[in-house]
C-alpha cells in the first residue's frame, strides 16, 4: 500500500512539521519517531517526564441501544458485571469456533445502553463486521473511527501536565471522565500501553490539533516530547504487553498468552467460551513467557528459541531493545512439554548467531500505572 492510499490522522500537519518519521500502521500513515532524538529519546521521556502519542489510528465504535452493555458482555471476553459506569475494561474479541484472538480492545462504559469501543486500527473492521452479524433488534454499531482523535499523554508527570490545561486527573485506573478543553468536548480516561501513569484524551477530530498544540506547549517546562509508535513499542515491550498480531492472534489464544484474566470464565456465554474452556482445562500446549538477553543479542519475531540437545522449544513474538536495562529483550511462547520456566536459559537463533537468554516473567520493569 502506497503512502497515497493510507489514511491520515488529525495531526498529519502537526507531525510533519516535527519532522516525524512515518509508517504504516493498520492502513494509516502514522509517526515512527520525531527528529532531535528518535526513539530512545522518547522512551526515556515516558520513564522520566512525559510523552505525547498520536494514537488516533486506534478504532472507535459506538454500541448504542436497548441492552448495548447486555450484548457485548455476550461477545466479548471480559465480563462487564466487574465494572460501573464511567470505568473502562480491558477485553478481547475471539474467534468463536478456535478461541483465537481477533482483537484486543478496550471498552468505555457509559452504561447499560452505551458502550464506546477501542479496537486496533487493523482490526476495528472485522470486529464491527463479526458484531454485526449478529447485533440483536434495537442495539446499533457505529464504526466512528474517523470522528475522533486519541491522543495519549504517558508518564509521572502526565498528570501534573493535564492539570496545567486544567483537565482532570484525580481518577481510579481505568476510570474516566468527561471534560472541556477550551470549548472542545473529549474524554479523559486513566488508561495507556506504557506501564507509566497516564491517560488517554478521545477528542473530536477536528479540535485534535487545539489540545495537541496545548499538551507540547504547556509540557514544554516539564520535559514533554512528542513520542512516536516506536517507543510506544519498546515501552509496552518493557511491561510484557501484548501486541495483536505478534502476541495475541487468531493462531494465539487468551490462554497461551496469559491473558486469561481478560476472561469472564463464569459468564454464560462470549465467543470462544467452549473451545477455551477445554483448553484450559487442558492446559495450554505454550505459554508466553519475557525473554532476557545475557549478552549482545536482540531477538526478533519468529526467530526460533532451542532448549536443550538442540531441540527447538518455541518462537519469539516480540523482541526489541530495552533503553531501560539495556539489553535486548523479548516474549516467546515456549512449549509446555519442554518443562521450561522462570529462571531457565535457552538460545536463540539471532540471524544465525545463537544467543543466550533467561527465561523471566515479565514486566521487565517496574510498573507505575497505578
Amino acid at each position: 500500500m502506497s503512502a497515497n492510499d493510507l489514511k491520515n490522522s488529525p495531526l498529519q500537519g502537526r507531525h510533519e512539521v516535527l519532522g516525524a518519521k512515518m509508517a504504516d500502521f493498520g492502513g494509516w500513515l502514522m509517526p515512527i519517531e520525531y527528529a532531535g532524538g528518535g526513539v530512545l529519546a522518547e522512551h526515556k521521556a515516558v520513564r522520566d517526564g512525559v510523552g505525547i502519542f498520536d494514537v488516533s489510528h486506534l478504532g472507535k465504535v459506538s454500541v448504542t441501544g436497548a441492552g448495548a452493555s447486555y450484548f457485548i458482555n455476550s461477545v466479548l471476553s471480559n465480563d462487564i458485571g466487574r465494572i460501573e459506569p464511567g470505568s473502562a475494561q480491558y477485553t478481547l474479541c475471539c474467534d468463536d469456533s478456535s478461541g483465537g484472538v481477533v482483537d484486543d480492545l478496550i471498552l468505555y462504559l457509559n452504561g447499560p445502553d452505551d458502550v464506546f469501543l477501542v479496537p486496533n486500527a487493523a482490526n476495528s473492521a472485522e470486529v464491527v463486521r463479526r458484531m454485526n452479524a449478529v447485533v440483536p433488534a434495537g442495539v446499533t454499531i457505529t464504526d466512528q473511527h474517523e470522528q475522533y482523535g486519541v491522543i495519549a499523554v504517558q508518564g509521572p508527570s502526565s498528570a501534573e501536565l493535564l492539570r496545567e490545561l486544567g483537565l482532570p486527573t484525580d481518577m481510579d485506573y481505568m476510570a474516566f471522565v468527561p471534560a472541556t478543553y477550551s470549548g472542545a468536548e473529549l474524554t479523559v480516561c486513566r488508561t495507556g500501553y506504557t506501564g507509566e501513569l497516564g491517560y488517554e484524551l478521545v477528542v473530536d477530530w477536528d479540535s485534535s490539533e487545539l489540545l495537541w498544540d496545548a499538551l507540547l506547549e504547556r509540557g514544554s517546562g516539564l520535559g514533554a516530547r512528542a513520542c512516536g509508535l516506536g517507543a510506544r513499542d519498546t515501552l509496552r515491550t518493557e511491561m510484557g504487553y501484548p501486541l495483536h498480531g505478534q502476541d495475541l492472534s487468531l493462531q494465539i489464544t487468551p490462554n497461551q498468552a496469559r491473558s486469561g484474566w481478560a476472561v469472564g470464565w463464569q459468564k454464560p456465554a462470549f465467543w470462544g467460551r467452549e473451545p477455551l474452556s477445554a483448553e484450559r482445562a487442558a492446559k495450554a500446549a505454550r505459554l508466553l513467557w519475557g525473554l532476557e538477553s545475557t549478552d549482545r543479542g536482540i531477538p526478533r519475531p519468529h526467530m526460533q528459541v532451542i532448549g536443550a540437545a538442540d531441540t527447538p522449544v518455541g518462537e519469539v513474538t516480540s523482541g526489541t531493545f530495552s533503553p531501560t536495562l539495556r539489553k535486548g529483550i523479548g516474549l516467546a511462547l515456549i512449549d509446555r512439554a519442554s518443562g521450561l520456566g522462570e529462571g531457565d536459559e535457552v538460545r536463540v537463533d539471532v540471524r544465525g548467531r545463537t544467543s543466550v537468554m533467561r527465561i523471566v516473567k515479565p514486566p521487565f520493569v517496574p510498573s507505575h500505572v497505578r
